[in-house]
């Protein structure tokens, strides 16, 4: 049985950054049979720009993104919440991904999204609007995959989220719905 590569984007630019963390936690905690990869620099990618998006022009940022999402088998999505919403580097990478329209790399990809942020629901309402880009993007949005800590700053202050058991265990939950998903495709 071969390995599964789960191709995992972190919002959140900040290198203190608690949703950073829930990744490396998602990486500590997947079954054997799965690969997660962190792709970092999502801060290297200029803003899409169509007049910079010609063949053999890419910014190479731009095109190590790409390629890493056509190698991965899935997509994940780890999302802090910026003014309700997702923010403008994981907008800015699904936008990198969306194209060329129809044949992009996130064309028929299964994504799933998950974070945390300081507030009472734990960043929902930049998940949702992830899950949204994503799917007009063309993903395959896994709409059961959920995870969602609230209260991260007070939460993770002093505990990374690898050595949260609640967390792990809704870790442990997301690689169950991601297994699910691979197997109903």
């Amino acid at each position: 049985m071969s390995k599964s590569t789960v191709l995992t984007l972190v919002g959140s630019l900040r290198a203190d950054s608690h949703n950073q963390k829930l990744a490396e936690a998602i990486r500590l905690n997947a079954p054997d049979q799965v690969d997660v990869i962190i792709h970092e620099s999502l801060g290297n990618i200029p803003f899409y720009n169509e007049d910079i998006d010609v063949e053999g022009e890419v910014p190479a940022a731009a095109a190590a993104l790409r390629a890493a999402a056509n190698e991965a088998d899935t997509l994940l999505l780890v999302t802090p919440e910026h003014n309700g919403t997702v923010p403008a580097s994981l907008k800015n990478a699904i936008d990198w991904l969306s194209r060329p329209y129809g044949a992009g790399a996130l064309a028929g990809k299964p994504t799933a999204v998950v974070g945390t942020a300081f507030g009472q629901f734990g960043g929902v309402w930049a998940q949702d609007e992830a899950r949204k880009a994503a799917g007009i993007a063309g993903a395959q949005v896994l709409e059961d995959v959920k995870l969602a800590v609230p209260g991260s700053m007070v939460r993770f202050a002093e505990l990374h989220p690898k050595d949260d058991a609640e967390v792990v265990e809704q870790i442990k939950g997301v690689f169950d719905a991601l297994a699910a998903a691979g197997s109903a495709a």
